[in-house]
């Protein structure tokens, strides 16, 4: 046990049964988060809705409490009100907006190296080959949000989920955090704030603060040279750690396990000036309050 980690959660996990090769399972994952010390994690996928299996894991092993989401992504019908409907009523605690389906993040791919394609990025070409179509998702139309938005916002403020903003533009972003704001929306994530494709300014880091958001800060994003490290530490002491939520975005096959990952993400963060009480705060208060 960490005691660093007490309590924990890591609430962006890419655990199997996926159709990527993954690190580990929902049952050793669970293992993992209870011999660490760690409450719980989220269970994230590009593709399919996850709270049936965090029900499961959970029964399995009551020491970790494990919480499902959905998102938004072409296999589940994109902005689709009644998968976010069924994901509510199956105990869904966080909806990501579009991801790997992005409109934004598909711009993005296109000018991106083979070499440093995401898996999921890897899946879609080939289905392309194929024949298959996943088409692209803009929140977005003529500059103002789509309808079947302000249905899932309602949905989302219903059953008390968590709002992640995904992989959308900025733009997108602004509009669907203002829309949630006014639709009672009442925890609102922006998803990996330094990842490339979805690079926030500091200044637009406040802005969104002041609209109620969390700032998320993924520790592959940095550990694997995407962004400086010194960026992320100026950003999360701009912002302040009150606002700021630290995950992993691990899974992937080759990478470390999800709680070693957010164990090396807090003691990077101790050994450049933050506290414990800093670090636990964007690892154990902020993450408990968005999905307790």
């Amino acid at each position: 046990m960490n005691a660093l980690l007490k309590d924990a959660y890591d609430l962006h996990v890419h655990t199997a049964p996926d159709v990527l090769p993954r690190k580990v399972d929902d049952v050793g994952m669970a293992q993992r988060v209870i011999a660490s010390g760690m409450k719980g994690y989220a269970i994230k996928s590009h593709f399919f809705c996850t709270s049936e299996r965090a029900q499961i894991i959970r029964k399995v092993y009551p020491g970790c409490n494990v919480v499902g989401g959905i998102a938004l992504n072409s296999a589940v019908g994109g902005i689709n009100p009644t998968a976010v409907e069924m994901a509510g009523r199956s105990g869904a605690r966080i909806v990501w907006f579009p991801s790997s389906d992005a409109e934004h993040e598909q711009k993005h791919l296109a000018h991106s190296p083979p070499d440093k394609l995401p898996n999921w990025a890897k899946i879609q070409f080939q289905m392309r080959a194929e024949g298959v179509h996943s088409p692209s998702i803009s929140i977005l139309e003529n500059g103002q949000l789509k309808q079947e938005v302000f249905a899932v916002l309602d949905i989302i403020a219903r059953f008390n989920m968590v709002l992640a903003t995904g992989h959308i533009s900025q733009a997108e972003t602004f509009a669907l955090v203002k829309a949630a704001r006014a639709r009672k929306v009442g925890r609102i994530v922006i998803t990996h704030v330094t990842f490339p494709s979805t690079f926030y300014s500091i200044e637009e880091q406040q802005e969104l603060v002041k609209l109620g958001a969390f700032m998320e800060h993924c520790y592959t994003t940095p550990s694997t040279g995407k962004v400086a490290w010194q960026t992320v530490f100026d950003q999360i002491r701009a912002i302040g750690v009150d606002r700021v939520l630290l995950t992993t975005d691990l899974g992937v096959s080759t990478g470390a396990f999800p709680d070693e990952g957010l164990r090396l993400f807090a003691e990077k963060l101790l050994e450049n000036g933050f506290s414990e009480t800093d670090a636990r705060t964007m690892i154990v208060r902020n993450p408990a309050f968005l999905v307790e």
